[in-house]
Order: C-alpha cells, then sequence, then structure tokens
C-alpha cells in the first residue's frame, strides 16, 4: 500500500494551507465572541473553490476525486482558525449540495448546485427536530399531498447554518401507512417560501456557525422539489451519510494536527524551573499521545477517501471515523489546554475556543453510542439501531 498523496494531491493540500492561513479565519475570536457568521470568509472560500471541491465541473464545482478532496479539507481545518466557519461550509457541502449531487435529477442539479459552489447560496440540512434526532423513523414533519405537490408542516431543531441558510434538505413524513423506513420523503426548500420561518439557539462554541430551529407553518412544495422517489427518504439518508460522517471530519483530522504544532511548540519555548516544559515527562506524554491520536485519524480518513474513489461502500469506516476523531478531538483539546496552563484557560491563545469549538463533535452527525451501535450492528451483532 502507497499512503503518500501523490505531487498534485500534496500541492493542493499546501495550496489550501496557505489559503487558510493567511486569508481566512483572521477574526475568528471576534466572530465566536459575538456569535456571527463570517460573510467575507464565505465569500473568499467560494472564490477559491472549497464550496465545491468534491462536486463535478459540469455544476460548477471542481470534480476532485474523494480522497483528493478529503486532503484538501483535512488542510483547511489545519490552516483556518476559525472553526465555525469550516463547520458551516463542512454541513454546506457535506449535508446539503452533495445530497442533491448524489440523488438529485438533472434539473434540480443545474438549478441548485451552481450557486451552493459559487457561495451565492447557503446549505443547511433539516432532520431533527425538539423530540427526535437519533431516531429519525420517528420524525413527526409531515409533508401532505395537495394537488401536484406536498403541504409541509412541523418543526425542525438545532439545525447548524439554519437562520443563514437559503437552502435546506428537509426529511418529512409522507405515509402513515407505510413501513417506517418507506414513510419519509425528502425535498429541496429555499429559504423565502412562505410559512417557512428561522429562530437562532446560542450555544457554548462552533458560535461562527449560526444554529437554529427553523418551522414549517403550511409550506406549499412542488413536485419537483422532491429529492429522490416518495417513501425513499431513510434509504437516500442512510447512503450519504458516509460523506456527513467520514468527510465532514477530513477538517477534524487538520484542527488534531494544529493542536499537535501548538503544543509542540509551546513546550518547547515554555520554560518553568530552568527548562523547557517539553523536557517534563507529563508534558512530552501528553504530546506523544497527540501524535498518535493524529496518526490513527488521518489513517482512517485517507482510508475512507481511497474507498469512495474507488466507488466502494465505506458506512463502516466512515461510523469509525467519526467516532474516533470526535472523541480524540475532545482528549487532545482538554491535552492541550493542561499543556498551555493559566494561558491555555484565557481567551489569549484561543486553546479554551478549540475546546469549546470540538465538543460538538460527538454529538452531531450521530452521537458516540450511535457510532458504536452502528460498528457492532456491522459486525452482526444484535442492536437497537
Amino acid at each position: 500500500m502507497d499512503f503518500a498523496p501523490t505531487a498534485e494531491q500534496q500541492e493542493l493540500r499546501d495550496r489550501v494551507i496557505r489559503f487558510a492561513k493567511t486569508t481566512i479565519g483572521t477574526r475568528a475570536a471576534e466572530h465566536d465572541r459575538e456569535g456571527t457568521f463570517d460573510e467575507d470568509g464565505w465569500k473568499l472560500c467560494a472564490d477559491f473553490g472549497v464550496l465545491g471541491w468534491p462536486i463535478a465541473s459540469e455544476y460548477g464545482g471542481s470534480g476532485y476525486d474523494p480522497l483528493t478532496a478529503i486532503m484538501a479539507y483535512e488542510g483547511l481545518g489545519y490552516g483556518c482558525a476559525d472553526n465555525g466557519l469550516v463547520f458551516a461550509i463542512n454541513n454546506h457541502v457535506f449535508a446539503c449540495a452533495v445530497y442533491i449531487a448524489d440523488h438529485g435529477t438533472e434539473e434540480q442539479r443545474r438549478r441548485w448546485l451552481p450557486p451552493l459552489c459559487d457561495g451565492s447560496m447557503v446549505g443547511a440540512h433539516a432532520l431533527s427536530e425538539p423530540e427526535t434526532g437519533s431516531d429519525m423513523l420517528a420524525l413527526t414533519t409531515k409533508a401532505v399531498r395537495s394537488g401536484d405537490g406536498y403541504v409541509l408542516t412541523g418543526t425542525k431543531k438545532f439545525i447548524s447554518n439554519g437562520p443563514r441558510a437559503d437552502l435546506f434538505i428537509v426529511f418529512a413524513r409522507t405515509s402513515e401507512t407505510e413501513a417506517p423506513q418507506r414513510s419519509i420523503s425528502a425535498f429541496v426548500v429555499e429559504r423565502d417560501t412562505p410559512g417557512l420561518s428561522t429562530e437562532l439557539i446560542p450555544k457554548a462554541g462552533l458560535r461562527g456557525t449560526p444554529m437554529g430551529e427553523i418551522v414549517f407553518d403550511g409550506c406549499v412544495l412542488r413536485e419537483d422539489q422532491r429529492l429522490g422517489a416518495e417513501g425513499a427518504g431513510y434509504q437516500l439518508f442512510t447512503s450519504t451519510m458516509e460523506w456527513e460522517r467520514g468527510f465532514m471530519f477530513a477538517s477534524g483530522v487538520g484542527v488534531l494536527a494544529r493542536l499537535l504544532d501548538r503544543c509542540v511548540e509551546y513546550a518547547s519555548t515554555r520554560q518553568q524551573f530552568g527548562r523547557a516544559i517539553g523536557a517534563f515527562q507529563a508534558v512530552s506524554h501528553k504530546i506523544a499521545d497527540m501524535r498518535v491520536r493524529l496518526e490513527l485519524a488521518r489513517l482512517l480518513l485517507y482510508k475512507v477517501g481511497w474507498l469512495r474513489s474507488r466507488g466502494r461502500l465505506a458506512l463502516h469506516e466512515a461510523s469509525m471515523l467519526k467516532l474516533y476523531v470526535s472523541e480524540s478531538l475532545s482528549v487532545s483539546a482538554l491535552d492541550a489546554m493542561q499543556i498551555h496552563g493559566a494561558r491555555g484557560y484565557t481567551e489569549e491563545l484561543g486553546i479554551e475556543r478549540e475546546l469549546r469549538d470540538v465538543l460538538a463533535g460527538t454529538i452531531y452527525g450521530g452521537t458516540s453510542e450511535i457510532q458504536r451501535s452502528i460498528i457492532a450492528g456491522l459486525l452482526g451483532v444484535p442492536t437497537s439501531v
């Protein structure tokens, strides 16, 4: 096996890191403090091609193969200090655009993918509800047949990008008589649809990604706004979750690398008791563990990209990646705070912001508990998921 990136992939990753370090994320602390979306950074990312890396060029994207795209998003996560902006991009691409790219009709692709790629539209994924999170088959939002379309009614909650989004992938119940797995459909809903309203939900971290509640009060949808066949929403969701669980955490691997580099630099320069703190085993062993977590996370990440680039399923690997990277981020961020001591706890260095930003990773995209059930189930162990 050859684990080395090609010259083209390495050049792209290096170029992405330079762009992310020098062009975006410079106001990360401000956007975190104020809970604001970085409109300028979003536009700069769109101009650089970030929003369309995995989307075919005929629809406005770059057409990168999955492995190349995954390396590029890893570089973005490493170079951009604004985790909120990167998370907004991840939701836009992997929880909205790829749904249309993979399951949309030709007309749907040509209508919505170009504005998603050029940044003139912000995308979101509306699945979770006030009483329904991991159990998507229990959702209560309904899309009732009316003439040649549907009437959409219900509430979605904890929707990343929701208050800012222009386009939503919405899952709703379209049948009360079919089996649960055949009773849900997916729809593409534009923000200016009459009856659609949003409300901001404040949160602990990733504050540059607005999260909110989305209410659909009798929204009238056309037949051509349904994504895939009626009743195919569950199958559509499960097949596309490889993108969200696998590719969304490419940037997380970049964050693991950034945290490691910051800790190595600090431990090499911070002096206590007449020597660099890295000379103390209690510090150096934390850094060693951070390096091991990064290496394992990167191997899992590249395997997911490699499998998808060859048209193979990666459901098992994507769940393992999501579980491992999200939990590794929490541990490494806590270690980074401990290594930086009092300075790590203050706003001075941004370490406390890194910690707050990574905590949600074990929740969104399916909790750690759900991932463990999926992994066990794919091994043949009876589970309730």
